[in-house]
């Protein structure tokens, strides 16, 4: 297992392939898996590596809190695709008797350890080949969202028509209903199917929470990938 060199651009294109069938290294919730994988990279992915990228942005949010995310921490190669060589495991030095003669007869470790690297990166680069000629997965996700007016009085028809006049790429409005929360108060439970890569709860709680005449406050109910 593993992802190759994750400072090297083939290593990183297996994580982009790696991320685009799933949200974190292992799971579903952050994990010290993530933080693993996360502390080997030296630099952002770029933007051609969607997938990478926002799960390395996403982790990085999490830095402060990082020590306190579930899971113990195993060696980097045994996270990632299984077809993949573990890079980060070295070679048990060969043991030999001393020798009053240095003469290397059978070739140098230096000209093995180049051998063994370019193939290495070879089979990498032919991995990432490979994996790129599949189509790419959209990451996709179900919210049920909780959104409570002022009081009684707010007109919740107009409300929800606020709510489902918010249009963006990769977001779709499905099924709602009232829900009484008490003292005659109703709130609106609204469900959506968002592109991971385009929409999140932040922007939505953003626009919903724009329309003051209406809206106090917006929750996340429940909160699937599908």
């Amino acid at each position: 297992m593993g992802f190759g060199d994750l400072r090297s651009a083939s290593g990183l294109a297996v994580l982009n392939d790696f991320l685009s069938e799933r949200s974190y290294i292992e799971g579903y919730v952050p994990s010290q898996a993530d933080v693993a994988v996360f502390e080997a990279i030296s630099s952002p992915p770029s933007a051609d590596l969607c997938h990478a990228l926002r799960w390395f942005n996403h982790i990085k949010s999490y830095q402060n809190q990082k020590n306190s995310l579930p899971g113990v921490k195993k060696p980097l190669g045994q996270y990632g695709p299984a077809s993949v060589a573990d890079a980060t495991a070295g070679s048990a030095p060969a043991s030999k008797e001393e020798d009053d003669d240095d003469i290397d007869l059978f070739g140098s470790d230096e000209e093995e350890d180049a051998e063994a690297a370019r193939l290495k990166e070879a089979r990498l680069a032919e991995y990432a080949a490979k994996k790129s000629k599949k189509p790419a997965l959209i990451a996709k996700s179900s919210i049920l969202l909780d959104v409570k007016p002022w009081d009684d009085e707010t007109d919740m028809a107009k409300l929800e028509e606020c709510v489902r006049s918010i249009q963006m790429d990769g977001l779709v409005w499905g099924q709602s209903k009232l829900v009484p929360v008490g003292y005659g108060i109703k709130k609106l439970q609204i469900g959506c199917v968002v592109e991971d890569d385009k929409v999140g709860t932040d922007i939505l709680e953003e626009h919903i929470t724009a329309f003051e005449d209406f809206v106090q406050s917006m929750d996340v109910a429940a909160f699937n990938k599908i």
